[in-house]
């Protein structure tokens, strides 16, 4: 196959290249920045059809989107604009140059989020019966833009005119890699440096996925065509935060981690530039269509994820 990556530079991008790369498929990724790698690479402003990389899309078999600001910042006006910006005007792009292409591609893949759903402690939310964020009478402001954003960035996908493309909103928790740099490493500092206790009051539900299974998933969801529309991408074991991080410690050999309070969290946030709703909200999320569909997980409970992603964290470190 052909498979073009949007926004393919980031961590998970990196995941998918890397698997369709070793699997000998022609990988292509879109970036405003383009890096040496071993799969090709271009060009693209994220917003306008102008340049070559439109015609990458056409005569592909796959086009994955995972075009978007990073939210690990405070949600000030400006970022507030990037952040819905780079979503929705890639997704508009995207889709302008899929209706335009001779060749369109079977499959788009576009990317969305589980924060859709909202902050939720009492039933998991799969596609069928979860309940959308936004409103939630105590939700704080921050955490309403980021459902309004997450509704904005599938309505485009809906929206666009690809008729000859099928499409899939990807509404993905958490993806746990042991690449450095991402939300594992960054929990596991934690835990290595006695500070991975809970969060808050620990209550809030943490969606997770092993990076093995995301792979696996987003190569199933291209081979089984029946599949369309909002897809969730987790595991289907999501579990309170006080349980996540007791499991990690253990997997890494840990028995004590300091808890973090919610204020002491608010001043952390404000000092790193970020915001609480990444470790506060819960996050209950279930793979309803995905475990319809006959998917399998190989790491469904966290305890053993955190225990294989710690020793390929050692493995890549030694």
């Amino acid at each position: 196959m052909k498979v073009v990556i949007p926004g393919g530079s980031g961590q998970v991008g990196t995941l998918l290249a890397r698997a369709f790369h070793r699997e000998g498929h022609d990988v292509v990724v879109l970036s405003r920045s383009p890096v040496q790698a071993a799969w090709r690479t271009a060009l693209w402003d994220g917003r306008t059809i102008r340049g070559e990389w439109a015609h990458e899309i056409d005569g592909a078999n796959v086009v994955i989107n995972l075009v978007g600001r990073n939210v690990n910042c405070r949600y000030n006006a400006a970022n507030r604009r990037e952040i819905l910006s780079s979503r929705v005007n890639s997704v508009l792009a995207v889709g302008e140059a899929i209706r335009m292409a001779a060749q369109p591609p079977e499959v788009w893949l576009q990317a969305s989020t589980a924060t859709i759903y909202a902050h939720r402690y009492e039933a998991p939310n799969d596609e069928a019966t979860g309940a959308l964020g936004g409103t939630e009478p105590t939700a704080p402001d921050t955490w309403r833009f980021s459902t309004e954003v997450a509704r904005a960035w599938e309505r485009a996908r809906a929206e666009a005119n690809t008729p000859r493309t099928r499409k899939v909103a990807l509404r993905s928790a958490m993806t746990m890699s042991a690449d450095a740099g991402g939300v594992f490493d960054v929990l596991l500092r934690l835990v290595r440096f006695g500070l991975g206790g809970r969060s808050g009051d620990g209550r809030q539900y943490v969606s997770w996925i092993h990076e093995a299974d995301f792979v696996r998933a987003v190569f199933w969801l291209i081979a089984h065509e029946d599949v369309e529309g909002p897809i969730n991408v987790s595991a289907p074991c999501p579990l309170p935060n006080a349980e996540f991080m007791r499991a990690l410690r253990q997997a890494w050999g840990i028995s004590f981690g300091l808890p973090a309070t919610s204020w002491m969290l608010e001043i952390g946030a404000f000092l790193l530039r970020t915001e609480t709703e990444l470790v506060l909200k819960s996050r209950r999320v279930t793979p309803g269509r995905l475990l319809q569909s006959g998917f399998e997980f190989q790491f469904p409970a966290w305890p053993e994820a955190a225990r294989d992603l710690c020793e390929a964290w050692r493995k890549r470190r030694a």
